[in-house]
């Protein structure tokens, strides 16, 4: 059980999903800015994006973001959860292009401090076919997900208890975007 009753059933509204309705003054604006860093136009694709989000709530160990960001991310990727898996054990190794490994390097600084982002990891990332917007991106949905993965777990907020909950949300994020999450 959360640690605030958040007038909703859990079990219906797992993770952020509660938080968002107990205060959708606040929870719209948050909703606005996942719509735009990870579904709006863009040079990496949503699936991508998906996964850098997913890669942050792992390292953050925060199990409702990873698990929903994961699922989000297999949905968009054509090699599915197997490559998800694989970033998460490790990047180095994941068969990713080097610009997106690249840029995961810099969304794991971000994760630690944003003083560990180097001019060495962003050259990096450039020296891979990154573009400023790229590297803009990366480092705030690395770090809008270190606010989301605190949000969620300092609330106490519980998981979805069936891992499949995951796979049907993914399904409506891919279709329908984030906005409507206020909605169902």
């Amino acid at each position: 059980m959360a640690h605030i009753d958040l007038g909703v059933q859990e079990s219906e509204f797992p993770g952020i999903r509660g938080p968002l309705r107990f205060r959708p003054e606040t929870g719209r604006p948050l909703l606005d800015l996942v719509e735009v860093l990870l579904r709006g136009p863009h040079s990496l694709t949503a699936g991508e994006r998906e996964l850098i989000a997913a890669y942050v709530s792992g390292r953050n160990e925060c199990t409702y973001c990873c698990s929903a960001h994961s699922a989000y991310a297999a949905a968009q990727l054509d090699e599915g959860m197997p490559l998800v898996d694989q970033v998460h054990a490790d990047p180095d190794r994941a068969p990713i292009s080097a610009k997106l490994r690249a840029l995961l390097r810099i969304a794991a600084a971000v994760q630690v401090s944003g003083r560990d982002v180097t001019a060495d990891l962003v050259q990096a990332a450039r020296t891979e076919g990154a573009t400023d917007l790229e590297i803009h991106d990366t480092v705030l949905i690395a770090a809008a997900f270190c606010m989301f993965n605190r949000y969620v777990d300092g609330l106490g907020t519980l998981p979805a208890a069936d891992p499949g909950w995951y796979a049907q949300a993914s399904e409506r994020i891919a279709t329908h975007g984030y906005l409507p999450v206020l909605d169902h």
